[in-house]
């Protein structure tokens, strides 16, 4: 090593050794601060770095002097790296107070929820606009309406089943799933329908077991819930919002047709007479027969239909109005209806397309072998 490699390295052990004596409270050498200044004139060095740590040697460094120097330095090197921690540690705790989350919760101004890295660069589903004016027959009468509203307040609800991979290929009998859509906004859904039933009643009572389908806006919140028991010759299907019931469907036996019945509390409000067979309409009738809805099940194509229960519904509330539809509604051809139906009514309405699809749309098994669907 040359002179000047040799003299920068022992002016770093000087300097270590004299903030070590200032740390231990002893007053370093003088000697050894004039090697601080002086630290290129050779055997003066290592005569005050042995004078400072007791050393008797002429001009030699002994492994025990050299070895205090490697402690010393240690500590200082910790010393430091303590002190940039609690630097830092504050700094950002400054940081967050001023201008992180805390800071603008306490300032008033908004706060920017920041997405999980799981979400991040997925679409997030949001509440589509009502396609009706909620005013008139459509304004809520009650807390159970307000809640119900944001679905319901649509000219026209696209029902689509998922398809039950398992019920097809094994025959294993699914929860029924559904999605919801108002056809003036295709590109959300305004809500799902999810059904929630006994595994083993499902396995053994099929068609006839009892259910409670839970009827969600596009982010997951329940706005109101269909239950239907057990039935052996007339099914009934009742809606229920927040645990309060407000309407009923019942069943009717006919030999060919289908008849329904719908009440609204007590009171019926509407009939549906369909004359059976390959009819896919089922008109909703007041009691003088002036039409209040239609639900129409829709072909989806023939794979769809011989190999899934995937099936599709429109429900066609109508409007009296033209004034009161919103948005994309205005280019939508409405059915003409004597007088809409109220959001209570409509809740009902929504049971009824639950109800048909369990009664007359569903196999009772799969196939029991893979297929290649047929495109619609």
């Amino acid at each position: 090593m040359n002179w000047k490699m040799g003299s920068r390295c022992l002016s770093k052990i000087t300097k270590t050794a004299v903030k070590f004596s200032l740390s231990n409270g002893t007053p370093p050498n003088p000697g050894t601060r004039v090697l601080e200044r002086e630290c290129c004139f050779g055997d003066s060095i290592l005569f005050g770095l042995t004078r400072h740590f007791g050393s008797d040697t002429d001009g030699e460094l002994s492994r025990d002097f050299l070895a205090k120097l490697w402690v010393a330095d240690r500590k200082m090197e910790r010393s430091r790296e303590k002190r940039r921690t609690k630097r830092k540690a504050v700094k950002c705790k400054n940081s967050f107070n001023d201008n992180g989350l805390l800071g603008r919760l306490f300032s008033g101004s908004a706060v920017r929820e920041e997405k999980p890295y799981y979400d991040q660069g997925k679409p997030i589903l949001h509440q589509p606009p009502v396609s009706e004016s909620i005013s008139g027959c459509l304004e809520p009468a009650s807390k159970e309406e307000v809640q119900v509203a944001p679905f319901l307040a649509r000219s026209n609800l696209l029902i689509t089943r998922d398809i039950e991979w398992a019920n097809l290929v094994l025959g294993f009998e699914q929860e029924n799933r559904y999605a919801v859509v108002d056809v003036c906004y295709p590109q959300s859904p305004v809500g799902f329908i999810r059904e929630q039933s006994n595994v083993i009643a499902r396995q053994l009572l099929r068609l006839r077991r009892p259910f409670v389908a839970y009827i969600t806006d596009a982010m997951g919140n329940e706005l109101f819930r269909v239950r239907r028991p057990f039935w052996w010759i007339n099914s009934s299907i009742y809606a229920e919002v927040n645990g309060k019931e407000i309407g009923v469907v019942h069943r009717r036996w006919h030999l060919w047709r289908r008849v329904y019945d719908l009440y609204l509390g007590n009171k019926q409000f509407a009939v549906v007479e369909n004359p059976g067979f390959w009819n896919w309409t089922f008109t909703l009738k007041d009691i003088n027969g002036e039409v209040l809805a239609h639900i129409d099940r829709d072909w989806r194509g023939f794979g769809f239909e011989i190999f899934t229960d995937a099936g599709q519904y429109v429900i066609r509330f109508g409007s009296t109005d033209p004034s009161s539809k919103t948005g994309p509604a205005t280019m939508i051809q409405e059915l003409e209806v004597t007088h809409p139906l109220t959001l209570s009514e409509r809740a009902v309405a929504v049971a009824l397309a639950i109800s048909l699809d369990n009664d007359y749309f569903s196999r009772h098994g799969g196939w029991g072998i893979p297929f290649v669907a047929v495109g619609e």
